[in-house]
């Protein structure tokens, strides 16, 4: 039993370093696509929210034993997994800062167009 319990954690080792390799390899296609980027961070957020509300739910301990279990691997791994949205100060504060003659213009029209 021991045996065929190794063959499954080496083969779902190798099933989750397929999709590091797919997903690294999308993120160097996309490298200055930003928003081909944030495609691709929507969709790894879809799955998780999909792979927690369904089928991780549904495999949730059902007895103590098992939820000790659990928690001893969660304790072990590396905590919980969770998907950590930019802040939109981070996001700005990424941004270029213009210098202020390039807006003059813009500005000088759109004051205009209040009066």
């Amino acid at each position: 039993m021991n045996d065929h319990k190794n063959l499954e954690l080496e083969k779902l080792s190798s099933q989750l370093q397929a999709i590091a390799t797919v997903v690294g390899d999308t993120v160097t296609t996309c490298k200055d696509d930003t928003v081909a980027l944030l495609a691709l961070l929507r969709q790894l957020e879809q799955l998780h929210r999909e792979i927690r509300d369904g089928v991780f739910q549904e495999s949730l301990p059902v007895n103590r034993q098992q939820l000790y279990s659990l928690l001893k691997d969660i304790e072990s791994e590396g905590g919980w997994p969770y998907i950590e949205r930019m802040r939109l100060q981070a996001f700005l504060a990424n941004l270029p800062q213009e210098r202020p003659e390039e807006n003059n213009h813009e500005v000088l029209q759109s004051d205009r167009s209040l009066s």
